[in-house]
C-alpha cells in the first residue's frame, strides 16, 4: 500500500469528490521522502536562475527510493504534486527527478531532458534493479 488514507478521507472519497488539499496531505504524511524531495526541487525551481531542479542524489535506503517510484508512477499523486507546487516533474531512474516550470513542458530544456538519448546517457549498471 502506498498511501496511509484516513478513515476521514476514505469517508470523503467513498461520498463523492476529494479535496485535493487532503490527498496531498495524505501524500505528505503517507511518501515524506517523495514529498520533501519534491517540495525542496520546487524551491530550488521558484527561487533559483536555473530552467529546472533536479535530484542526482540516490534514496538514502530502498524504503524511500520506493516512496520516490510510488509517488511519480501514479497519475494522481504526480499530477496532484505538481499542481501543489505549481511545476511540472520529469522522471529519468530510480531517483533523478526533475522539476520544470509548467510552460517549460515541451521546451528545449525539458524535451532534451526526456528525450531517448537523455535516458540512455543517464543509465549505469547500478539502477538496473532500482
Amino acid at each position: 500500500m502506498s498511501l496511509d488514507v484516513s478513515p476521514q478521507l476514505l469517508a470523503e472519497a467513498e461520498n463523492g469528490e476529494v479535496r485535493e488539499e487532503d490527498f496531498v496531505e495524505t501524500v505528505r504524511t503517507s511518501l515524506p521522502y517523495a514529498y520533501d524531495l519534491i517540495a525542496r526541487l520546487a524551491r530550488e525551481l521558484h527561487f533559483g536562475a536555473a530552467e529546472f531542479a533536479d535530484n542526482q542524489t540516490p534514496p538514502p535506503s530502498e524504503k524511500e527510493r520506493g516512496q520516490l517510484l510510488r509517488a511519480l508512477s501514479s497519475d494522481a499523486i504526480r499530477g496532484s504534486l505538481e499542481r501543489h507546487f505549481g511545476i511540472a516533474l520529469a522522471f529519468q531512474n530510480c531517483h533523478r527527478v526533475a522539476a520544470f516550470h509548467p510552460e517549460a513542458r515541451g521546451g528545449d530544456t525539458h524535451t532534451r531532458f526526456t528525450s531517448l538519448r537523455a535516458q540512455i546517457l543517464n543509465q549505469s549498471p547500478e539502477f538496473r534493479d532500482c
